[in-house]
């Protein structure tokens, strides 16, 4: 694999960047029903609310499937890649975090091979015909454009964390430069999730932020909302 380039960092910052047309904007995570609830009400409860995300929910086994993605990707085993994409969107536990990780998925896989064009990911697409998850697109482009794994798992953890920020500016009393200090004080800890997820199997995959979930099937029947999830 070849070393880290700026070019690399450079589509990195596109792919993940909030102008990558994946349409991130529209989901919250749960996060609008936590707002409604009460749970999320100011800086200190944001960034609990996401720290448990990240290191006890979806994130923690995103990055375990991106990671595996990434090396189904480096082996070229398409077969492989099918049958985790399938592992991947069976995990999420409501309709609503279903099509946000599918439809988020499918999206950026689309955009990439038109945009990014390279002929491993296009042999490979070939495996993920309907809806893909969202790690599992992102890790398999990386990988297939032979891009180190640290990079691609740390860029998506702080993406993902970014964009519930900007859902938290939009949906809860908190302003920009207390969401910039709620990233900021999670960049460490989205570092340590990446570092371990790239050395993790899937026998490691689990979670267990119940409330979410739940919360994620009241959120479709929520009375006010303005995020898909």
């Amino acid at each position: 694999m070849k070393p880290s380039d700026p070019l690399d960092a450079l589509r990195l910052m596109a792919w993940l960047s909030p102008g990558y047309p994946v349409g991130a904007y529209a989901y919250s995570h749960g996060l609008e029903w936590a707002v409604e609830a009460g749970d999320v009400r100011d800086e200190a409860s944001l960034a609990a609310w996401l720290g448990d995300v990240c290191e006890r929910g979806a994130l923690r086994n995103d990055l375990i499937l991106a990671a595996e993605a990434h090396r189904l990707a480096r082996s070229a085993d398409g077969v492989a890649l099918g049958a985790l994409n399938d592992l991947a969107l069976a995990l999420a536990p409501s309709r609503e975090l279903h099509l946000e990780t599918s439809q988020q998925g499918r999206s950026f896989l689309d955009a990439t091979l038109i945009a990014w064009p390279c002929a491993p990911l296009s042999g490979l697409a070939g495996h993920l015909p309907g809806p893909v998850a969202y790690p599992v697109a992102v890790g398999v482009a990386g990988g297939a454009h032979g891009m180190a794994s640290g990079p691609v798992l740390s860029a998506y953890g702080l993406a993902f964390v970014q964009n519930l920020v900007s859902a938290a500016l939009r949906a809860a009393p908190v302003g920009q430069t207390a969401g910039t200090r709620v990233v900021a004080a999670l960049a460490p800890r989205i570092a340590a999730l990446a570092e371990a997820a790239d050395v993790s199997d899937l026998d490691a995959l689990g979670s267990a932020t119940f409330r979410l979930d739940l919360g994620s099937f009241r959120h479709e029947t929520q009375y006010s909302r303005i995020f898909r999830s």
